[in-house]
């Protein structure tokens, strides 16, 4: 896929850096199909914050599940984790914020949905720093094969406080799934689809966009401050509340529909190619 022509980009306020903060989503964008983060990204996100700009994760994984890339990178800062359930500060290990979803609201969505589906294959992840992915009868994780899952009996899922539930189909694809489930229950919770297998159920109005505001807040920067990269339909409203949204080339159509600008794949190190147009290391 062809990438689109960036326009010009300017400071908002004037001053010298196009975008005082950098926000990446992880998997299909800063991640590559390996689950890793390049020297190259790695590299062009130090040239950016260098610069002056700051970096922050905006993930859907749960801060349990995004640790291991914070570890391997040495992220030490703020980060969205969980669709924006989380602000989770990364140095100190540490909550600053954290949203459940109510498990009445949950348990009748899921009843809902699958009067309208037939049985679905579900996963609960747990609330805190120590919750666990609970996984039923027949849920399989397409994502981050050595990330820790708990093999759980159907009933047992909503036992405890949980943040958001996952949820497949067999016979259904992902995008069917999530309009299926928008159908029958997005009166009850949100419905995102954040890539391959993964449709989830979650608070109502919470959405990455509502996590990044209240971190950007903390970390005094605004929306026409920030830069944003993603790849699926969840970081929709991540790239309505940036000033500038940035998708992967190998992003799904819902997100390339309102990007600002196409970028090279996640494999081909497509926020580097972005950050070194705007951060060229030889003007630090």
């Amino acid at each position: 896929m062809s990438t689109t022509s960036p326009s010009p980009v300017s400071p908002a306020d004037g001053g010298g850096l196009p975008f005082k903060l950098v926000a990446t989503d992880l998997d299909g964008t800063l991640l590559s199909t390996a689950e890793s983060v390049s020297a190259r990204n790695r590299a062009a996100l130090a040239d950016a914050t260098a610069a002056g700009a700051l970096h922050i994760i905006v993930t859907g994984r749960s801060a349990v599940w995004a640790r291991p890339v914070f570890d391997e990178i040495g992220y030490r800062g703020i980060a969205v984790c969980g669709q924006g359930a989380q602000v989770y500060d990364a140095g100190a290990h540490k909550l600053l914020t954290s949203l459940t979803l109510d498990r009445r609201l949950a348990a009748l969505a899921i009843e809902r949905i699958e009067e309208e589906t037939g049985p679905l294959a579900i996963a609960a992840n747990q609330d805190g720093l120590d919750g666990d992915v609970l996984a039923g009868p027949g849920y399989e994780l397409q994502i981050g094969s050595d990330l820790p899952v708990v093999r759980t009996p159907k009933d047992e899922l909503l036992t405890a406080p949980i943040s958001k539930l996952y949820i497949q189909h067999r016979g259904l694809s992902d995008d069917a799934l999530a309009e299926a489930a928008r159908r029958a229950a997005g009166d009850l919770v949100g419905v995102v689809m954040a890539g391959a297998g993964i449709v989830e159920l979650l608070p109502l109005g919470l959405s990455k966009a509502t996590g990044l505001s209240i971190a950007a807040r903390r970390l005094g920067v605004k929306a026409a401050d920030t830069i944003a990269f993603g790849d699926m339909p969840n970081d929709v409203p991540m790239f309505g509340w940036a000033r500038h949204g940035v998708a992967m080339a190998n992003a799904h159509q819902e997100l390339l529909a309102v990007a600002d600008e196409v970028t090279l794949s996640n494999d081909e190190d497509g926020v580097a190619a972005v950050l070194e147009r705007l951060y060229p290391a030889g003007l630090l």
